[in-house]
This record gives C-alpha cells, sequence and structure tokens, in this order.
C-alpha cells in the first residue's frame, strides 16, 4: 500500500474516463478528442494522465513544449504528439528524435523549421483574431507557401478561441467571426489543390459552448479534469463533469494559542480568545496561493477549518478549536471532499481573483500524485 507522505494529489480514473465520455458524447461522429496535458496535465501529472488516457484509447496528445513531450514520450506514450508552442531552433533535433509534431507559429518560421535540413511534421497556426501565435488568417498566401518548404510535412492546420467561454452576444458573435476566418483558409487552401491535413479549433469551451462545429480534432484541457475555469461559467451544453483531482495535506502538530498571542510570520493573527491549532504541511511552494492567507479553508474530519496567519513556503496554520478529535498525522482536505463538505478548485480561484486553470497548473512538483489504477511517481 503507497504511504502518503506530507502533502500529495489523488486522481480519481473513474472520473477522468467519465469526463472523457462525457465531452466525446459532444462531438459529431470521426471528431478524435486530442487531450491537452500541457502544465503538467495541469497540475494532475502529465505522465500518470497520459498514460491513464492511453489506456482509454487515446492517441493523439497536445503539449506547450518539446520538454513536456519528451516527458511523456519516455514514460511510454505513443502516437502524434503536438508541441503548440515555440520550440527553438536548438531543439529542432529533439522534434525528429521524439517524432514529435510541431506548430509553425508563423510563416519566418517555417523558413526555419525548413533551414533544419531534415523532414519534420507540423500542424500549421492560423491566427484568427486571438492575435498570439499563428499566421494571419488573412495572409493566404503566406500560410499556402508552408506547403512549398519541401522538409515540412503539413499534417495539420488549427486556430485557437479567445471567448468560446463567453455567453454575451459580443463574445458570441467575436467566436463565430473566429470561425468564419479559419472556415475561410480551409477553403482556400481546397481551393488551391490542398488538402491530407486535419483540422481543430476547440478547446474545452469550443466543445461545450460550439459543439455543432465539425472539425477533425478537439483539444479538451480543463474540462477533461472535470472542472471549469470559473464555478459561474454557463455552458450551452450540459456535460456532468467531475473532478479528476483532489489536494491533501498532513497534520504536523496540534497546539494551543492563548489569548492575545499572535501566530506567524509577520504576527497579522492575533488570538481574541483561547484557540486550538494545527500545522499543516502544504505552502506556497506547493501552490497554494499566498492570497488566501487569513482567508481560505480547509477541510478536517468533514468541518472547514479556517487558515490564519501567512501561508509559508511549506506550511500553513488552521483554526480547529470547534473541531472535535483533531490529531498529529491527520488528514487535511484542500481540494476535494471531506464527509458532507467540498473545497473546489474553484472556490480558491474566485477568492483570489484568478480561474481554476491557474490554481490547479500551479500545484508543485514536489507533490506526490497518487491514485488507485494509476503507477505512481
Amino acid at each position: 500500500m503507497y504511504q502518503k507522505g506530507r502533502a500529495w494529489i489523488e486522481l480519481d480514473r473513474k472520473n477522468l474516463a467519465s469526463n472523457l465520455e462525457q465531452l466525446k458524447a459532444l462531438l459529431p461522429e470521426g471528431c478524435t478528442v486530442m487531450p491537452a496535458v500541457k502544465a503538467n496535465a495541469y497540475g494532475h501529472g502529465a505522465v500518470l494522465i497520459g498514460k491513464a488516457l492511453q489506456d482509454m484509447g487515446i492517441q493523439d496528445f497536445c503539449v506547450a513544449s518539446v520538454r513536456e513531450a519528451a516527458e511523456l514520450r519516455e514514460a511510454g506514450i505513443t502516437g502524434q504528439i503536438l508541441v503548440l508552442g515555440y520550440t527553438s531552433p536548438q531543439e529542432f533535433s529533439e522534434l525528429s528524435y521524439y517524432n514529435l509534431t510541431q506548430t509553425v507559429v508563423d510563416f519566418p518560421y517555417a523558413k526555419q523549421l525548413q533551414a533544419y535540413g531534415r523532414p519534420l511534421a507540423v500542424h500549421v497556426g492560423v491566427d484568427t483574431g486571438m492575435n498570439r501565435l499563428g499566421e494571419r488568417s488573412e495572409n493566404i498566401e503566406n500560410i499556402c507557401r508552408i506547403w512549398e518548404l519541401k522538409h515540412l510535412k503539413v499534417t495539420g492546420v488549427f486556430s485557437h478561441f479567445c471567448v468560446a467561454d463567453g455567453a454575451s452576444e459580443g463574445e458570441k458573435i467575436y467566436t463565430h467571426g473566429q470561425i468564419t476566418k479559419f472556415d475561410s483558409v480551409i477553403r482556400q487552401l481546397k481551393e488551391k489543390g490542398i488538402s491530407g491535413f486535419k483540422t481543430h479549433i476547440q478547446g474545452s469551451y469550443g466543445i461545450l459552448n460550439y459543439p455543432e462545429l465539425r472539425y477533425d480534432y478537439v483539444r479538451p484541457g480543463i474540462a477533461l479534469c472535470g472542472v471549469l475555469s470559473s464555478p459561474e461559467d454557463k455552458t450551452v451544453s450540459a456535460a456532468h463533469l467531475k473532478p479528476v483531482l483532489s489536494l491533501k495535506a498532513r497534520i504536523a502538530c496540534v497546539k494551543q494559542l492563548h489569548a492575545g498571542e499572535k501566530a506567524g510570520y509577520g504576527q497579522t493573527y492575533t488570538a481574541e480568545k483561547e484557540r486550538k491549532t494545527a500545522v499543516v504541511s502544504i505552502g506556497y511552494a506547493d501552490g497554494i496561493p499566498r492570497e488566501l492567507s487569513n482567508r481560505g479553508q480547509v477541510l478536517v474530519n468533514g468541518y472547514r477549518a479556517p487558515m490564519i496567519g501567512r501561508i509559508c513556503m511549506d506550511q500553513l496554520l488552521i483554526d480547529v478549536s470547534e473541531i472535535p478529535h483533531v490529531s498529529p498525522g491527520d488528514e487535511a482536505v484542500l481540494i476535494g471532499k471531506c464527509g458532507a463538505e467540498q473545497i473546489t478548485a474553484g472556490e480558491l480561484a474566485r477568492m483570489v481573483g484568478t480561474i481554476s486553470n491557474e490554481i490547479l497548473s500551479r500545484l508543485g512538483g514536489r507533490l506526490e500524485r497518487i491514485t488507485a489504477g494509476m503507477n505512481d511517481y
């Protein structure tokens, strides 16, 4: 039996499988799921999640960097791995070595890839309004010229939505404008006799809010993790997503804080009366936002316990005065369920003014990631 340490992440394979099936049910026939497992699979653990998805039949993945892709390859992930971001020319050899597919971020970059002098598989990025990576959609001549570069094997063309999560009329209009631009590029390529490439534009919210679209791939990320970027988000499709990740830590000690005494760095907390406190073995170096100091909560024995004082690099303090039977070695739940209570990544995100994606993707590398049915690392 795996012995849990000071702080750890638990992953639920059944919820991951359920989320995958929920999303696949929204897709048109013939559309393939190409999960985004970048940023350590949104903090969940790219190797664990990648191998589990591969066991579930997934054969295509996308990541942000060559290093992320190499980690998957070295762990035994086969099939297509698309690098969505920039790769330095000094790393082009790794694209070949690991048999990766590189995004063409614009036409000058395509010429850099060509100058490497060896065959490389690529997907052409098209900027339809994100104004980030990709050749601008109106530069159709430059886009077409990429097919003239003999060392580049173009297997895909894609774009990226920027407000697909939005419900306002203006956001919907903008998204449909992106779709129109993308479809125009595809049509013009085919009119010029260019074919044999796959298409994709939808991430998580593209799937949930625009399920009627018919492209070859979709790239779910946060939705596959079973959460939305913000709990308040409303989606067109009512997928029943279940969180895959729980975050837990060990209580190191329990002690008394007398009335008038202060606790933690900067002495930002003062006990108004006798309090029972506990030290939890997790901190901002593990990804707990320091902004939760004196604001956040954790779950202990089915109760909510407030964080007190400043969150430290490796530890934080909680008030357990109203919670019975708290002892060193007990578990504290920072994300997940405990009894009838639950704290979600979205709840933490709302408290510090960010999104679930950031909370999860910042969970640190020293957190052990474990789950039944997956190999631990």
